[in-house]
């Protein structure tokens, strides 16, 4: 599918949302197309393996039976049934029944069923509870089929459900639904539904301008970023996942075999359950991911735990984009927490550097940190100037990056990005001043592919260039007491014209005699008529 038919399949589907979702906020509009479009696409996936599982046995039924042919095969071979179901958790990591299957669905949306409310809903507890070899509890927990949002009775719920359900199928069917095509409309689709929830889409969208940069520096070599990208990383960490985008935008830089296993974690559970659709609707198993729905500066995550130390996660990635300046409420148990203790605790106010800190850690010693921050994390005092100072003694940030403001939907403010890393070879810190490179938009300024290559080739060749990089070393930043400001290292500002303060005296002067030679005959011609001079 090409970039232009793509672009229609999401804007087709958000025409459908647009239209449809009537007085319902958008934001609870959205789990309901985003859950039905990612129904969509198991039951594509499950049924192509299944005609390849069977073969010449796969039935091949008369272009007016809508029936899923599934269906009939399930009736004429029930003794085989559960012997099919474990081949394909084998090789498709689930399995679902016919009933629940996107086509049996819309057949029941498209007659208008009664029946199809409580289809839906013995459907999603399927794929939650028995699908998958390992359970997705609670992935469709947000989509409430009984809110009074689609209607007041069952009746008319389940006339709009049929509705929705008719228009999303009438709408894509004209589209390949080939790999990645759904993931790719999903992703379009979170895209327009941030655009549309003003702050609230900080908690789950990280622009993919911003994602494609981080995801390009992590990828690189970390001792020799100028050798280009690594081939394989064992592991990716997104902390603050949000929808997934940010891990998925590594993976398309790797590949689909480039990395052993993607770990992220997602306070907010609808946006947990958005990451989870994500990685499955780009194609990914459910053994090559892991999303876990808890608070990442508490560490309620048994895997990141300092229990058992010969296991301990290291990442040879670490994307995030943190809420920022997050308020959190430290303690004495949190100051002897190891990711914090030889570094300190976070301010209450703002907690950038502890989720800087947890991320950290999880750094292995030959991987790349990429963090999106705000820029106070450069210059603030106190306690996060003493971690700005600790990590940069210990060489551990390699580059800062100014961005232009007004990037994201929820927040106008400048941001910056930096990148961390536990064994670097210079002994200086690259920074990069691209605050002025973007290009207008109409509501969000928008980073061009132009802006995304020239901030990351700077980094991966470490090049300098007047107003724009410069790469500073330790002793400029130690005398500035760690301040990380990106303008006290790299100005944007031209430099104006130097002045002759000769010339200026003659110019003036010059003036000065026009003036009186002006007055002069201004004088003779009022003299001339009979009046007094001035």
């Amino acid at each position: 599918m090409t970039q232009e038919q793509l672009n229609q399949l999401g804007k087709t589907l958000w025409a459908i949302a647009d239209d449809l979702r009537g007085a319902m906020n958008a934001d609870d509009f959205r789990d309901y197309m985003l859950s039905f479009l990612f129904l969509r696409y198991l039951s594509d996936n499950y049924e192509q393996a299944a005609r390849r599982q069977l073969g010449a046995d796969y039935p091949q039924l008369a272009a007016d039976d809508r029936r899923p042919p599934l269906a009939v095969w399930y009736e004429d071979n029930p003794v085989d049934a559960l012997e099919f179901e474990r081949q394909m958790r084998r090789k498709v990591h689930y399995a679902i029944e016919p009933d629940y299957l996107w086509r049996s669905i819309y057949e029941l949306a498209r007659t208008q069923s009664p029946d199809l409310l409580q289809t839906l809903q013995r459907g999603f507890s399927h794929i939650e509870n028995e699908s998958f070899a390992s359970t997705f509890q609670g992935l469709f927990s947000e989509i409430n089929l009984n809110s009074d949002k689609l209607g007041r009775t069952p009746a008319e719920r389940n006339k709009k459900l049929c509705t929705v359900i008719s228009k999303i199928a009438e709408g894509i069917a004209q589209f390949s639904t080939d790999s990645d095509i759904l993931g790719d409309a999903y992703e379009y689709l979170i895209g327009q539904f941030a655009a549309g929830s003003g702050k609230k889409a900080g908690e789950f969208y990280t622009p993919q301008t911003l994602s494609t940069i981080l995801s390009r520096i992590v990828t690189l070599d970390s001792q020799e970023p100028a050798t280009g990208k690594k081939k394989k990383l064992s592991s990716v960490l997104d902390f603050a996942c949000g929808s997934g985008s940010l891990l998925l935008n590594v993976r398309k830089q790797m590949g689909p075999h480039g990395i052993g296993m993607i770990y992220g974690q997602e306070k907010n559970i609808t946006t947990y359950n958005l990451a989870r659709m994500n990685m499955l609707l780009h194609g990914m198993k459910d053994n090559e991911f892991e999303i876990f729905h808890g608070d990442t500066l508490t560490n309620d995550w048994d895997m990141l735990s300092e229990m058992n130390p010969s296991k301990k996660l290291k990442c040879d990635a670490v994307v995030a984009n943190p809420p920022f300046s997050y308020r959190w409420e430290p303690n004495d148990a949190l100051g002897e927490d190891f990711r914090f203790k030889s570094h300190g605790l976070a301010p209450k106010k703002m907690a950038d550097t502890a989720f800087l800190l947890h991320g950290f850690h999880f750094l292995s010693d030959e991987g790349t940190m990429a963090i999106i921050l705000p820029h106070g994390v450069l210059f603030r005092g106190g306690v996060e100037q003493r971690i700005r100072t600790k990590l940069l003694k210990d060489g551990h940030i390699d580059t800062v990056i100014g961005l232009p403001a007004n990037l994201f939907f929820s927040t106008g403010i400048p941001v910056c990005i930096l990148v961390l890393k536990k064994c670097k070879k210079p002994d200086d810190v690259l920074f990069i001043n691209a605050a002025e490179h973007f290009d207008k938009g109409k509501r969000q300024n928008v980073l061009l592919p132009e802006h995304i290559d020239k901030i990351v080739d700077s980094y991966q060749f470490r090049r300098e260039e007047d107003r724009y990089a410069r790469r500073v070393p330790m002793a400029e930043i130690e005398q500035n007491d760690y301040n990380l400001n990106i303008s006290r290292y790299v100005s944007t500002a031209e430099a104006e014209d130097e002045i002759d303060l000769a010339e200026v005296h003659k110019q003036l002067g010059e003036i000065e005699q026009r003036i009186a030679a002006a007055a002069r005959t201004h004088n003779q011609y009022l003299q001339e008529l009979g009046l007094p001079p001035v």
